[in-house]
């Protein structure tokens, strides 16, 4: 299909809970995503409320799609004082690895309302095609006389 699974993610969510989102843990955070097939297509969806879209990073290479996004500290005025501060910042990155079937050079992405869309279409080659079946004329019998 599309991705495999980071046996280290679940570790990382704890570690960031325990310590901290900006503690000096340096893996990248995962974020999270929902993918499923529509048709000839594949859709994922990541939550990364908050983030510019300026500061969202696509590549694919080879047959891996990487997802890089940058939350940022917003900007306070002097004289502000935090009094909560729930809402993780830096960096968070996940990659997904395309089977062949996949078409990586027409992937589309949009980002509406904190949600970043990823398109991936199947490839020509992969899809379900018919396939014509001949039917071969029958060898002329000899006669024993």
């Amino acid at each position: 299909m599309l991705m495999r699974t980071d046996p280290f993610r679940e570790f990382d969510r704890l570690t960031q809970q325990v310590f901290g989102a900006q503690g000096t843990w340096s893996r990248p955070t995962a974020m999270p995503m929902d993918a499923y097939r529509d048709g000839d297509q594949y859709v994922v969806h990541f939550d990364l409320p908050g983030i510019d879209p300026e500061a969202i990073d696509l590549d694919v290479e080879r047959n891996v799609l990487t997802v890089k996004a940058e939350r940022r500290p917003v900007e306070r005025g002097d004289g502000v004082e935090m009094q909560v501060a729930e809402r993780p910042l830096g960096v968070f990155s996940r990659q997904l690895f395309l089977g062949d079937a996949l078409d990586a050079e027409r992937i589309a992405a949009q980002y509406e309302q904190g949600v970043l869309t990823i398109r991936i279409p199947v490839a020509e080659k992969a899809k379900p095609r018919k396939i014509a079946i001949d039917q071969a004329a029958p060898e002329p019998r000899q006669i024993n006389a």
